[in-house]
């Protein structure tokens, strides 16, 4: 049967929704939450600071939006199922998640790597992905979880192979729970090239005042980084109806460069 014909503008609203960012108190998570608002979503804001999600939050709610703060620790079972119920208290239902929390700043050859930070990468950017899509599972009947990737997790990384190794598993995973949770839980991923947050600069050792040199290494086609809200665009996308027969797929947003 043949969906409702409806405007594009129709398409991409988000009124209705409430969605769970995680990670999202600075950088891609506030951009992705900042975004979701802005297209008429609840959002619920969750990362470990919580000065910076608290600001996240007020800033929505100051510009007419719904949000709420909770203060999360992504690898924490208990308190992942404390944030999705968190969601459903406050705004009745939960529709939408976004594994966003994740990273690592060390950058070196995987024969120096300490163990501690292989287990540390592995946990927050694989295994809290799988809690989160596992809890979101439990309280959506209707809806989609986004997972934001990495081009690390498509080719060889050196001196990023734990992060790259985490991302790759993290692209199977959106994959098999795309099949798994159909048909009424889409499940897509996002793989961000270069967006200059603290923790990308830190990985790749720059700083703000070498945005340009950075731009010229990574050889960029259309010439300039990338922003947050380029982020936060492509998941209300995969969170609209505009993407309602998109599951099982892993865009890459990065201006047109391959994958680092």
């Amino acid at each position: 049967m043949n969906a409702p014909t409806r405007t594009a503008p129709e398409l991409f609203d988000l009124t209705g929704h409430v969605a769970v960012v995680t990670g999202g108190g600075r950088g891609i998570g506030e951009g992705i939450a900042t975004a979701f608002a802005e297209s008429g979503a609840a959002v619920v804001v969750a990362a470990r600071r919580t000065d910076e999600i608290e600001q996240v939050a007020a800033t929505i709610r100051d510009a007419g939006g719904r949000a709420l703060a909770v203060t999360t620790d992504v690898t924490d079972d208990d308190a992942v199922e404390a944030l999705a119920q968190a969601a459903v208290d406050e705004f009745g239902s939960l529709t939408d998640w976004v594994n966003n929390a994740g990273g690592s700043p060390m950058r070196m050859p995987l024969q120096n790597l300490p163990r501690e930070e292989w287990d540390r990468t592995i946990a927050l950017n694989l295994t809290a992905v799988y809690v989160g899509s596992m809890t979101a599972a439990r309280h959506i009947e209707r809806g989609s979880i986004i997972n934001i990737s990495s081009g690390a997790g498509t080719g060889p990384v050196p001196g990023s192979a734990h992060y790259g190794a985490a991302k790759a598993a993290t692209n199977s995973l959106t994959w098999t729970l795309s099949a798994e949770l159909a048909p009424n839980i889409r499940v897509n991923g996002v793989a961000p090239g270069a967006i200059p947050t603290e923790v990308m600069l830190q990985a790749v050792g720059k700083n703000e005042d070498q945005l340009d040199s950075l731009l010229e290494e990574w050889n960029i086609p259309l010439g300039r980084l990338g922003t947050p809200q380029d982020i936060g665009a492509a998941c209300v996308y995969l969170a609209s109806d505009a993407a309602s027969w998109m599951s099982g797929e892993i865009i890459r947003v990065g201006g047109g460069a391959k994958p680092r």
